[in-house]
């Protein structure tokens, strides 16, 4: 009865490539998951960019309900953005009950060039909140989808600061 016994050797260099790939495909498995759920897209939303925007749905403003209560307190309320190096401060005028103008604040030229989708995406986004009075249900092109997700943010954290003056 001799038993033979199996000897295997394996090179540290081995280990560590099969290990490093073993975790990269691990965390590709898990931003693949994470990209393509839907709730990613809701948190992105809420938590907003390195700006500390506020949660969108939290700053939304009932169109047309006939009611005599003041939705917010009037006047004109900013929300930095950081753009690169610079910061731009978005801008929302409001009175008791509607809003009134959205526009960007300090957006130099150099700013403007390098990051050309802010300007018309800010008019796009306007355009809809003006007309439905609301933040809820707005669309973006997909072109700058992020550009006007990050705009989004920035207003709705102004009109949360609306309707929390007093």
């Amino acid at each position: 009865m001799s038993s033979n016994p199996k000897i295997v050797v394996l090179k540290t260099r081995e280990i560590i490539y099969t290990l490093l790939l073993l975790f990269l495909a691990i965390l590709l498995i898990v931003c693949l998951v994470l990209m393509f759920s839907g709730k990613l897209k809701k948190d992105e939303v809420q938590s907003g960019a390195s700006a500390g925007q506020t949660q969108t749905q939290s700053a939304e403003s009932p169109a047309g309900s006939g009611s005599e209560e003041r939705l917010f307190n009037a006047g004109v309320y900013t929300t930095p953005v950081t753009l690169g190096d610079s910061t731009v401060d978005v801008e929302v005028s409001v009175d008791q009950n509607h809003i009134n103008a959205i526009r960007l604040v300090n957006l130099s030229e150099s700013t403007a060039a390098a990051f050309p989708l802010v300007t018309p995406s800010l008019d796009h986004i306007t355009s809809q909140i003006l007309e439905k009075q609301t933040i809820e249900g707005i669309t973006c092109p997909q072109e700058n989808k992020y550009t006007s997700q990050l705009l989004l943010s920035a207003i709705a954290q102004a009109l949360e600061k609306a309707r929390a003056a007093g």
